[in-house]
């Protein structure tokens, strides 16, 4: 039994083919990937730059910018010039701002993985056929606009809404509970509108969870809380890592919720940038705002992912 082998000059040609090939399906892949990369470039990369340009430099008396060279953004971040003797002093208003604006990010961000991490193991643990109805019913929020939605919160937790005239008519108080234009009513709307965010990713890893691992964890005599912690938490963790960040991002940016419940007296970054475009008329200091925020969420990620990307373990 002979093999037939190829010649040199046949393998060359095959050769060159293949690399032809190679390179004619990265060049398609250039191609296909061009209108998204223009899209990013027109929509995120050219506004990003248009941002750091004009925080660098001299607010215009009534808004915009004057074309001069100036840092006076980032310090009057922290500092304020003193408008007898020109010294700097320190002033954390803004700073304060920030620390409520994440202390807002966080609490919403926990208490969002406590109620959502068992409903999401609820659905997953549904039968295939309800599962789609469940993930239904937690979308049916997205189905009307945000403002929307918070002004229903608002008619519900003021003075005169349904919360305080039901504990009235039950004779459970005797004035109207101040709900509205607090921190708690702020809270709520966060909580209200980005619970959803944190259901859907924690549903999504969930459901892929090989449920004779915790059947296994039983045969093995583990109680239910050895079974929570030590399987079905590491194995979630790419959803919960996931629905963190998207709950944590879009709350610390917030704009909507804490305009409307908070009646712009409790104020968060969304709001005070939003000041600085509108009755501020200083857009270098609202630019600065915006990238102090942007560079304060990319070290934290970037210490969060360092610190978890090793720990994650795929179902």
């Amino acid at each position: 039994m002979t093999t037939a082998t190829l010649s040199p000059p046949t393998l060359s040609k095959a050769a060159s083919f293949e690399a032809q090939a190679v390179k004619a399906g990265a060049r398609r892949n250039r191609l296909l990937s061009l209108p998204a990369l223009i899209i990013i470039g027109i929509f995120g990369v050219l506004p990003l730059l248009i941002i750091c340009v004009y925080s660098f430099l001299v607010a215009a008396p009534y808004g915009g910018v004057q074309w001069q060279f100036s840092t006076d953004a980032y310090l009057n971040f922290l500092f304020q010039r003193d408008i007898f003797d020109d010294t700097l002093q320190f002033t954390p208003d803004f700073l304060i701002i920030y620390l409520r604006s994440f202390l807002f990010a966080v609490v919403t961000t926990v208490i969002c993985l406590l109620l959502g991490f068992p409903t999401a193991y609820f659905m997953a643990t549904r039968p295939p056929a309800q599962r789609n109805w469940w993930v239904l019913l937690i979308t049916i929020p997205f189905w009307s606009n945000l403002l929307v939605r918070t002004l229903a919160i608002m008619f519900i937790i003021r003075d005169e809404g349904l919360i305080n005239n039901a504990l009235l008519a039950l004779g459970v108080i005797d004035k109207p509970i101040t709900m509205l234009y607090t921190n708690f009513a702020i809270q709520l709307g966060l909580l209200y509108a980005f619970l959803p965010f944190m259901v859907l990713p924690l549903y999504s890893s969930l459901e892929k969870l090989d449920f004779r691992l915790i059947e296994a964890a039983y045969d093995l005599y583990a109680t239910r809380r050895q079974v929570l912690w030590r399987v079905i938490i590491p194995l979630s963790k790419p959803g919960i890592i996931a629905g963190c960040l998207l709950v944590f991002i879009p709350a610390l940016g917030a704009y909507v919720t804490p305009l409307i419940l908070g009646g712009g007296v409790h104020l968060m970054i969304g709001d005070l940038i939003a000041q600085q475009f509108g009755s501020g008329r200083n857009w270098p200091l609202g630019c600065a705002q915006a990238l102090i925020l942007m560079a304060a969420v990319l070290v934290a990620l970037f210490f969060y992912v360092r610190n978890t990307s090793g720990k994650v373990q795929h179902g």
